[in-house]
């Protein structure tokens, strides 16, 4: 009887021993939150149209752009402000996306299909050109 307990006694202190010598891991794992600096720019450039219904279509094609925070067109002026983050898109971006919706930009002519879709009274003059000022005018001017 004696052996049994001597050995249910060796037993036990080899199995807290045991135990006793597992190492316990914790993992910690540290977020960290990368940002990436904005590089915004502002342009301005000229854009063909007549009305307020064109001005929020013209508005609407460059905020649809991924990467503009804002776009105003100044219907007297015939002109858009752009304020985009450069790291997103570019200005020849913003360009394709107003000429899609059928204006003429200083630098893309706008689509004739789009055009074609457009209001009567969004139909704007395709002889004006832009002058260095800024300002358009008609060939006949």
């Amino acid at each position: 009887m004696r052996k049994v307990i001597l050995s249910a006694a060796l037993i036990a202190t080899i199995s807290l021993t045991s135990c006793k010598n597992q190492t316990k891991t914790t993992t910690e794992t540290a977020t960290t939150e990368v940002s990436k600096e904005m590089a915004m720019i502002d342009i301005s450039f000229g854009v063909r149209g007549n009305c307020g219904m064109c001005k929020s279509t013209i508005e609407k094609a460059a905020n649809s752009v991924e990467g503009v925070t804002n776009a105003t067109w100044n219907g007297d002026e015939k002109k858009v402000d752009v304020s985009f983050d450069d790291t997103k898109t570019n200005e020849m971006a913003i360009h394709k996306a107003i000429a899609a919706s059928g204006y003429d930009t200083e630098k893309v002519a706008g689509s004739e299909e789009a055009y074609q879709g457009l209001p009567g009274c969004c139909k704007y003059d395709h002889e004006m050109t832009m002058n260095q000022s800024g300002e358009l005018k008609t060939d006949d001017q």
